[in-house]
């Protein structure tokens, strides 16, 4: 077929070119077209072997279809997005990814909160702790509570108290076991003592005698009035080793408040009745006191001699403090086993332990 189509193409170009030469008289000079124009023509209509070419004045069908699709789309834009957000409402993914973001959006908004709530808490925070350091802490408090035993007892006096420290830490502190005395022509202790009034108090530690003004001993040049005297049990005081029943201590001041300690050693014998005073005038109850109408006369406790060992030493309870002059007698004075008894009952330990003399110097009279 094709090759029948084309010897009548040959023969048309035959055709034409044997009369090419003749003019058509119905056609002008100008009007005349040459046949390589027709040979390049495209026969319209589909011909075989020939390029097929829209006839003019028709628009392509491409062309066609694109000015038609506009109004086609125009005409039915609200149907397509319609059809387009149902799909939307309907895929599973799209509402997953929906949910997903409004979540992410809520833990967003969740944290901006809570970043916002510590920022403020944070604020207010240093504000308290500005205001806190503006206002000076209040004082420590510490105990005043002390024993001769248990937690409270002599070990632990020092970390009781911070003004307690001398009882762990001091160097010169009472009671000790008094050895290696250096004899020596002591001064003789000059006792300016006379009756006077007295009240008696059980303070829970021991039961001390307060005296009225008046009573003093000279030693060193130095002039000590008594304030008060109290009874240990045992004496806290050794003599070479050897302790005592009891101990009688009277405490002296000077004008510039330094102590001077008087220590009367007690051993069982006859009865003393200036003790036996005191125990008669005992309040009935713990820190009470009695203040009787009659009076004492210290001098009724010191022993017929007046020899004495002399150390520096330090008060025997808390706050332990140093610097107190010693004056321990060396014969000691009497109490009747019933007078003894009757301290016991109250007390029956009540002392200090010795405590290292740490090479200090002991005298004692000839």
């Amino acid at each position: 077929m094709r090759l029948l189509l084309a010897l009548i193409a040959c023969c048309c170009c035959a055709v034409v070119s044997a009369n090419d030469k003749q003019v058509d008289p119905l056609i002008s000079p100008s009007t005349k077209t040459p046949l390589s124009a027709l040979a390049g023509a495209r026969v319209y209509g589909g011909a075989v072997g020939l390029t097929t070419t829209t006839p003019p004045g028709k628009a392509p069908v491409k062309e066609a279809a694109a000015k038609e699709a506009p109004a086609k789309d125009g005409k039915d834009a609200p149907a397509a997005g319609a059809r387009k957000g149902a799909e939307a409402a309907s895929d599973p993914e799209a509402e997953l990814s929906a949910k997903i973001a409004a979540r992410l959006a809520a833990m967003r908004a969740t944290q901006q909160a809570r970043a916002a709530a510590a920022a403020a808490n944070a604020k207010k925070a240093a504000a308290a702790k500005a205001a806190a350091a503006a206002i000076p802490p209040p004082p420590k408090v510490y105990s005043n509570v002390w024993s001769y035993e248990g937690e409270a007892g002599p070990a632990n006096w020092a970390r009781i108290n911070p003004a307690w420290a001398k009882c762990g830490t001091g160097n010169r502190q009472s009671p000790i076991d008094i050895r290696d005395g250096m004899r020596v022509d002591l001064e003789q202790i000059n006792f300016d003592y006379h009756p006077s009034s007295f009240n008696v108090t059980d303070n829970g530690k021991t039961v001390q005698v307060m005296v009225g003004r008046g009573n003093f001993l000279s030693v060193g040049n130095r002039m000590y009035e008594l304030v008060q005297f109290h009874f240990h049990r045992p004496s806290e005081e050794r003599i070479n080793g050897k302790g005592y029943e009891m101990v009688v201590h009277l405490v002296h001041k000077d004008g510039e408040g330094r102590i001077a300690m008087l220590a009367l050693l007690l051993e069982r014998g006859r009865p003393q009745p200036a003790i036996q005073q005191v125990w008669n005038n005992l309040p009935l109850e713990k820190m009470e006191t009695m203040a009787p109408a009659e009076t004492l006369d210290p001098m009724d406790l010191l022993p017929a001699r007046r020899e004495y060992y002399t150390f520096m030493g330090s008060m025997s309870t808390p706050p332990c403090e140093e610097g107190v002059l010693w004056l321990v007698m060396k014969e000691p004075i009497q109490a009747s086993p019933a007078q003894m008894a009757f301290f016991s009952r109250l007390y029956p330990y009540n002392a200090r332990p010795v405590q290292p003399s740490s090479g200090r110097i002991i005298k004692e009279s000839n």
